[in-house]
């Protein structure tokens, strides 16, 4: 395969990592967006390296893989410690964690909230129950 290829890969995942990241609102959402982008420009970073004959992009790639485990682990504990203070990972809820100064976002679109569930309907164990008579209700 030639360059091109790869280089067109690596801008596909860097693409769809940025377009995942700015229209989810999910933590974790963002979060592997983010993985994805660190992942196309890895692609690139090897495919150039193979291109040019040296070791450099593929070093720097593996700085990269490292960067991003430690990332992993931190972003993980974060989304964590925050879903238990607000019990959602939804990013508009933590208004109180932006600096000092700046305006709260407000969202163009208010969210719909989700109708409740209704229950679906359920049976007894084995069908009907059998007519309960004065006889058998002493054994």
């Amino acid at each position: 395969m030639r360059v091109e290829h790869y280089l067109v890969l690596g801008a596909i995942l860097f693409a769809l990592g940025m377009i995942g990241f700015l229209s989810r609102r999910n933590m974790i959402v963002m979060f592997l967006s983010s993985e994805i982008m660190l992942l196309g420009v890895a692609v690139n970073l090897v495919s150039f390296s193979r291109y040019r004959g040296n070791l450099q992009g593929q070093a720097f790639t593996l700085f990269i893989v490292a960067v991003a485990a430690c990332e992993a682990a931190i972003a993980l504990a974060l989304i964590l410690v925050l879903f238990r203070s607000k019990r959602s990972l939804d990013v508009s809820l933590w208004q109180e964690l932006r600096e000092p100064g700046q305006p709260a976002a407000v969202d163009e679109e208010a969210l719909i909230p989700a109708p409740p569930e209704e229950p679906y309907p359920t049976l007894p164990p084995a069908g009907l129950e059998p007519h309960k008579s004065a006889e058998t209700s002493h054994v």
